[in-house]
């Protein structure tokens, strides 16, 4: 980006208010042309609710808006894109029963007279398509393609749309590297283009490769906005949450005590061939490998959610016919899903509804729930796990991702378990909330639990686990230890380029 690159969009002293809380307190910002600007802060900080003024979902009490030098205000999304800004959601905004024309060029349709002209449509998204290098018949369901190409057929829309800024929320959360790598080449020519582009993400690494200006919100206020070459990662950190992280990965050992999991040839048809590890009381296992090696089903199998063709898992030496989520349950195995939102919550019931989902039956009183112990419990885990929730009557669904899996780990907890299956134990919160799940984790395996944890972050693998083991293809490629591991390495056997000859 030139920094001479002219101002396309200035929003100045934005105020927004709901009941009890300034969620924007006279907030800044602009963006150039040609400039990815990355929008960071903690969840909380003001980001969505900044762009969704400037989107036309919110208005705002106070403040304006100069967008290509007007002033404007845009009461509905459409209004906002039809004037040149599109969002790109997390929640991909699309039709699935809908084809990648439909979606595409949905609300702006080319006719003939009363008929739709489908064959121009088509020809426009196939060029929108080739101009992203997205090899796909724009003829077929958007709901039969991948995340990935989901993503591009959003920027497709928005290049339909001649947009002059495209906001794009979180939109690496679902993607493999590989698809990573293609979104950020599709970003970089949009910006040699012209397009502005509003990132916000959680992953500060993304930002610093991407972005060429960085700014900062925390609690609803503007703290600063540097070009992304003057700032370090440790000063973006200070900057967003308002105190020094010393450790990105506060990792505390604990004393290695007895096996508590042992896995032994667990096989299911071609996702998982042949393997086996054990894990101990006080230790972390870190589960590495790129996206469809067979981490998450690794998980499920040993939590009884998916069957398994053969093996078998040993819990304190003891066999444990493991058949259903259930019988997992009982042997003290509980896991935490990568998608906490479709699996590991309910999200239109209440806070106290979900911590007590899996304890039910030791809360009731022959047909009726004891809701004084039902109440004391959910008490004890809002303190002990600190979940930033005002009643816990609120709805699960108003709640940050952050307190969200504290949640998860609450419901868990009331459990009892010794072993804690973690699959993207951060994955969508912010860099302050992380900080306090790892301590939860250290709190756990201090306590003789033992975790076993899959992240698509090697920095968090590395920096949270004991030992690592790395799978390719559902085949076990190799065991590293902490003070060996390095994302080098982990890469290499996350390739299948490099295998161990035993595992231990």
């Amino acid at each position: 980006m030139n920094a001479d690159n002219p101002v396309v969009l200035e929003m100045r002293g934005i105020v927004k208010r709901f009941p009890g809380v300034v969620a924007l307190d006279n907030v800044g910002f602009d963006v150039r042309r040609g400039e990815v600007h990355a929008l960071l802060g903690e969840n909380g900080a003001g980001k969505s609710t900044l762009m969704k003024i400037l989107a036309g979902v919110y208005e705002a009490d106070a403040g304006e808006i100069i967008f290509k030098g007007r002033r404007v205000s845009y009461h509905t999304p459409k209004q906002a894109q039809v004037a040149g800004i599109t969002t790109i959601h997390q929640e991909l905004n699309q039709i699935p029963l809908l084809t990648v024309t439909e979606n595409i060029y949905l609300g702006s349709e080319i006719t003939r007279g009363p008929l739709v002209h489908w064959r121009a449509m088509h020809k426009g998204a196939r060029a929108l398509l080739e101009r992203l290098h997205l090899d796909v018949d724009p003829r077929v369901l958007v709901g039969s393609l991948g995340v990935g190409q989901q993503q591009m057929v959003e920027v497709a829309k928005a290049l339909h749309h001649r947009s002059d800024i495209i906001i794009m929320d979180e939109p690496t959360a679902a993607l493999s590297l590989r698809e990573i790598d293609d979104l950020f080449a599709i970003i970089r020519d949009l910006r040699a283009a012209g397009v502005a582009i509003v990132y916000i993400s959680h992953h500060l690494n993304e930002a610093f490769e991407i972005a060429d200006r960085l700014t900062i919100l925390r609690d609803g206020r503007h703290i600063a906005t540097r070009a992304a070459a003057d700032l370090t990662m440790d000063e973006l950190i200070r900057l967003m949450v308002g105190r020094r992280l010393d450790e990105q990965f506060p990792k505390e050992t604990a004393p290695r005590g007895r096996e508590l999991l042992r896995v032994e040839g667990l096989t299911q048809g071609d996702r998982l061939r042949n393997i086996s590890f054990s894990v101990h009381a006080g230790e972390v296992l870190g589960i590495a490998g790129l996206v469809g090696a067979g981490r998450t089903e690794l998980l499920r199998a040993i939590f009884g959610a998916d069957p398994i063709d053969a093996g078998a898992v040993y819990v304190d030496g003891g066999r444990a016919p493991i058949r259903s989520p259930r019988d997992a349950i009982r042997h003290g195995i509980v896991l935490l899903p990568e998608d906490r939102k479709q699996q590991g919550l309910i999200m239109g019931m209440a806070v106290r509804e979900n911590v007590t989902l899996a304890v039910l039956r030791t809360l009731t009183r022959g047909p009726l729930i004891d809701r004084r112990r039902e109440r004391a419990l959910v008490g004890q885990y809002i303190q002990r796990i600190q979940i930033k929730v005002a009643d816990p009557e609120n709805l699960v669904s108003s709640l940050s991702g952050g307190n969200q899996q504290k949640i998860v780990l609450s419901k868990w907890m009331a459990t009892a378990p010794r072993i804690l299956l973690f699959d993207e134990p951060t994955r969508g919160i912010d860099v302050g909330a992380k900080v306090e799940i790892y301590r939860l984790i250290n709190q756990f395996v201090a306590n003789g639990g033992a975790v076993v944890m899959v992240s698509s972050e090697l920095p968090e693998v590395i920096g949270m686990s004991d030992r690592i083991m790395v799978i390719h293809e559902g085949t076990v490629t190799g065991f590293v230890g902490r003070a060996e591991a390095t994302q080098e390495t982990l890469l290499e056997y996350a390739t299948g380029h490099r295998k161990d000859e035993g595992h231990p």
